[in-house]
């Protein structure tokens, strides 16, 4: 199945996060079993050996999960291969690459209530599923949960771990640490709640992107907790954009900022990276690509309730 970047009028997607999510049902040749509640949706592009892996390890877990591959205009055969090696995985082709938007794709197109992200160098431990699905069922007031992740053959914690560990936010008689920051390809959605907040952002792309919906979630009235006990693993694909990526980064913690935050704050980030843009390359591209997406930010600014806004200095007060 291919979608074009408008969905030939099938599909409308926010240009941002914020604006609900939406879909006729688009036709298949794979019907979706209603027999599980959770699926797997993992994005990828041009890594046809790393997601046939991930889909291998993904096969074996007890809890047999729907999986639906959202491929971002891959070159090397991703779709043929998953069409070979997983005949019962579904596969959805994007006609350009859309990072982010394509777990939106993926989230539209499955059935289930829930939805877990794995990128194809990334993969759920088993009975991870089952635990998500178990805190999802008891607690109707979380839109997210996210899990402990381990990176590398050595399993090693990924520093973001202790960041949500710790996090100060009130727990609220929640099951986990309150949070508003997560590692993507590493979480569990309620689908209802991704899509009334618009899912990702497709402005943003890759890097930070997890910020901003984790905002529109809580702005909403979702919590977002993290479960140190559903483990995730992640083994960073050595097929990577580095310099490109540090720029998104920079970039996009501007544009959340323009996004969502106060107006003074937004100043404040735009001219601590227009500084850093004298010495570096990275930040000089940054600048770059944040002014080309500003209007359009600006167009969909929308400032996050005031106790939202306070959670996020009490966390950017602990970072120091």
């Amino acid at each position: 199945m291919a979608f074009g970047i408008a969905g030939a009028g099938q599909e409308r997607w926010p240009n941002g996060g914020g604006t609900p999510l939406t879909t006729t049902q688009a036709a298949s040749n794979r019907p979706l079993s209603s027999e599980t509640s959770v699926t797997v949706v993992v994005a990828t592009r041009n890594r046809a050996a790393e997601l046939c892996r991930t889909l291998d390890r993904l096969a074996c877990l007890p809890e047999r999960p729907q999986v639906i591959v959202v491929d971002n205009a891959s070159r090397d055969g991703t779709c043929a291969a998953v069409r070979e090696r997983h005949p019962a995985v579904e596969s959805i082709r994007l006609t350009a690459n859309r990072p982010t938007w394509a777990r939106n794709v993926g989230t539209v197109r499955a059935t289930t209530p829930y939805v877990a992200f794995s990128d194809d160098d990334s993969w759920w431990a088993p009975g991870a599923l089952q635990h998500a699905r178990a805190v999802l069922d008891a607690h109707p007031s979380l839109g997210l949960v996210a899990a402990r992740t381990l990176v590398g053959p050595d399993n090693a914690e990924d520093p973001i771990n202790g960041r949500m560990a710790a996090s100060p936010l009130p727990r609220g008689g929640l099951p986990g640490p309150r949070i508003l920051g997560f590692l993507a390809c590493a979480v569990v959605v309620r689908r209802a709640a991704f899509l009334e907040v618009g899912g990702y952002s497709k402005m943003l792309g890759i890097g930070g992107e997890e910020r901003l919906l984790a905002a529109d979630l809580a702005a909403a009235g979702w919590a977002a907790v993290y479960l140190e006990e559903m483990v995730a693993y992640h083994h960073p694909s050595p097929i990577r954009q580095t310099v490109r990526r540090r720029c998104l980064l920079a970039r996009n913690e501007a544009l959340f900022a323009w996004l969502r935050r106060p107006a003074r704050r937004a100043l404040v980030t735009t001219g601590s990276l227009a500084r850093r843009a004298w010495r570096d390359p990275v930040a000089a591209r940054a600048i770059v690509a944040l002014l080309l997406a500003l209007p359009r930010a600006l167009m969909q600014r929308r400032a996050l309730p005031p106790q939202i806004e306070a959670q996020l200095r009490v966390l950017e007060a602990g970072d120091g």
